[in-house]
């Protein structure tokens, strides 16, 4: 196979069997990051109770990996804000981690999986106890800014 018109360059297919991806072991590992069944054959899946992707095992590329579970992780991110719109609640915090590994076969990183924790403030205004705070705050507060010019 030899490409025309890019400086002389031919014969390109023996250097690129699989674009991006390098054909070289190193020292150490069993295959090459072209060659390694093990990336090959990574699935990911969903393991939260909420209707996200990933529900059943699908495979990602390691190149993909990072933009993929980011995407999947704000989906969680979005169901949280969602919730508390639905239920009278504020979203306190909501953070994302992604966790990274290094595959024992070829030595590639990838992002392994990921985790999201989020905090929801729920107002309920039929509790007693919500009341009665409302009420105590009220006397509080009564008051407290009062013009005596007048």
């Amino acid at each position: 196979m030899s490409i025309g018109g890019i400086g002389g360059v031919s014969n390109v297919s023996s250097y690129l069997k699989n674009p991006g991806e390098s054909t070289v072991k190193q020292p150490g590992r069993k295959s090459s990051p072209a060659e390694c069944e093990t990336c090959k054959e990574r699935k990911y899946q969903d393991g939260s109770d909420e209707m996200v992707s990933f529900k059943s095992a699908s495979h990602i590329s390691p190149e993909a990996s990072a933009s993929r579970v980011r995407a999947h992780e704000q989906e969680h991110v979005s169901n949280a804000y969602k919730e508390a719109a639905q239920k009278n609640g504020e979203v306190l915090q909501a953070s994302v981690s992604l966790k990274t590994a290094i595959c024992p076969e070829c030595g590639r990183s990838y992002v392994a999986g990921g985790e999201t924790t989020t905090q929801i403030k729920y107002y309920n205004e039929e509790n007693p106890y919500q009341q009665d705070k409302k009420a105590t705050d009220s006397l509080l507060y009564t008051g407290m800014n009062v013009d005596l010019a007048c």
